[in-house]
């Protein structure tokens, strides 16, 4: 079970820590991005602050990238491209349900925005708010 993430890790050019695996496993496993209060009650034998240098580690490698949803909370998944990855598929847009604060990975890419000459955009964030299917009881 923890060898895919290991497998991450390694491809990456991470170490495969104990405490990196745990963190990697429990994203790859998770059914939406995932915020670090999220992961202290997923991990209870890890510390906060190793859980965030784990995170800070996956994210600035980008085997993880990181979600603002604008609940103040940044969350975490893993890059669909793999370890390392810079893909398109990383760069998708995200639903935030303002009800259960829940948020959503939409397949669907980032919309291109024609940038003015010079310019060069690295990162998207792009998150639609509004109710998922089991809060929208309308």
């Amino acid at each position: 079970m923890k060898e895919r993430a290991e497998q991450a890790l390694s491809q990456a050019g991470i170490q495969p820590t104990p405490n990196r695996i745990l963190v990697v496993d429990a994203l790859q496993h998770a059914q939406s991005p995932l915020s670090l209060a999220d992961l202290e009650e997923l991990l209870p034998t890890m510390e906060r602050s190793g859980i965030f240098r784990v995170l800070s580690l996956l994210a600035d490698s980008h085997v993880a990238h990181t979600v603002n949803d604008g609940t103040r909370s940044l969350k975490y998944e893993m890059c669909p491209s793999g370890a390392g990855g810079h893909s398109a598929s990383d760069h998708h847009v995200h639903f935030h349900c303002t009800r259960c604060g829940r948020t959503y990975c939409i397949d669907c890419p980032v919309p291109r925005v024609p940038l003015p000459e010079g310019f060069r955009a690295l990162s998207a964030n792009y998150v639609l708010d509004g109710l998922c299917p089991s809060c929208d009881t309308e």
